[in-house]
């Protein structure tokens, strides 16, 4: 299949800069694939909306503030970390990229500064800081996407603001670098009520560069997904395989949890701790999950692709098309939808 064939036309003012005030404020989109019915509702509405033999699995990761603001010779750059390579080191994502010269000193906030060792393409660096590294994130934000445009002075004024709504209420493990946004949109009474009727499990993706990675190739089926790493406790998997058993529906909280619960199902062997660089496309057999609650995605990224495949590719694009002509808002800071 051609990248092509999941573009869309987005007009700006439908991307989503900040959420709503309140979480569960946000709109929802219920999407029925067997009919191709559509109805609209708000995120608190959700309890109302779930089957009784629903279940629902949602990844708990916690997003680290890995943006990071500084100084390069006095023009203004930000990096990415991406990962942790030990003794004061770390590999980032930068921009501009033609300033982390092979050792030039980033300086940040606070006396952080870091000296670029290796270069890479891409905006890759490999820089040495001269803290450890949970002391480098302590002077971070929120890493948001860049659609969410939030120069220097705004990122300053709402960074607490950021890192509080860019992170699930129920997030528990760090490691991610992007937000398992399908939950941004939980309250605690939301929950609640789902607990009250519904088994609610929690599993870890830690979200990383594949989640975000450009699809490049025009032929979707050459594109290869990063690698992340996923979690999934013994007892939750055994609760998950006997609910399913029982004839269960499970609804994933996400496009990662999709991620994870499907890798899971191919693993020749149990196995609580793993990496998977699945890409779901089109064709692709789920075997585990039965609903899908998710956001609006960008045109041509995995997470399109992904719910294309879930939803069906026609109607998903003829779903966005009336989402779009009905207001509502889209990507990480966006409403929701809700596949079943």
């Amino acid at each position: 299949m051609k990248l092509t064939d999941f573009d869309f036309v987005l007009p700006a003012e439908r991307i989503a800069r900040f959420p709503t005030d309140r979480r569960d404020e946000s709109r929802l989109l219920v999407l029925d694939r067997k009919s191709g019915k559509i109805t609209h509702a708000t995120f608190k509405q959700l309890p109302d909306v779930l089957a009784a033999d629903d279940f629902l699995v949602m990844n708990n990761s916690r997003v680290r503030p890995a943006r990071l603001l500084g100084r390069i010779g006095g023009k203004a750059v930000e990096m990415l970390v991406v990962r942790n390579l030990g003794d004061k080191k770390v590999e980032v994502l930068c921009q501009p990229a033609k300033y982390f010269n092979l050792g030039a000193i980033f300086c940040g906030a606070d006396g952080l500064e870091a000296e670029v060792l290796e270069t890479g393409r891409r905006g890759r660096r490999l820089l040495l800081c001269n803290r450890e590294y949970e002391q480098v994130l302590a002077q971070g934000y929120a890493p948001l996407p860049p659609y969410i445009k939030r120069k220097s002075a705004e990122a300053i004024n709402y960074r607490s603001f950021d890192l509080e709504r860019y992170q699930t209420i129920y997030a528990r493990n760090a490691g991610s670098i992007a937000a398992p946004t399908a939950g941004l949109h939980f309250t605690p009474e939301v929950l609640a009520r789902i607990r009250s009727s519904n088994p609610l499990l929690e599993i870890t993706l830690e979200v990383g560069e594949a989640t975000f990675q450009k699809i490049e190739a025009e032929d979707i089926s050459r594109h290869r997904m990063g690698s992340e790493k996923i979690r999934i406790a013994a007892e939750v998997a055994h609760r998950i395989l006997a609910l399913k058993e029982q004839d269960k529906k499970l609804l994933a909280v996400g496009t990662t949890s999709v991620r994870a619960l499907e890798s899971y199902a191919l693993l020749s062997e149990p196995c609580q701790e793993f990496d998977s660089d699945i890409f779901i496309s089109p064709g692709f057999h789920f075997r585990m999950v039965d609903k899908l609650l998710t956001n609006f995605h960008l045109p041509r990224s995995s997470l399109f692709i992904l719910a294309a495949a879930f939803a069906g590719q026609d109607l998903l694009q003829e779903t966005y098309r009336q989402a779009i002509a009905q207001g509502y808002r889209f990507f990480s800071y966006g409403d929701a939808m809700l596949i079943v």
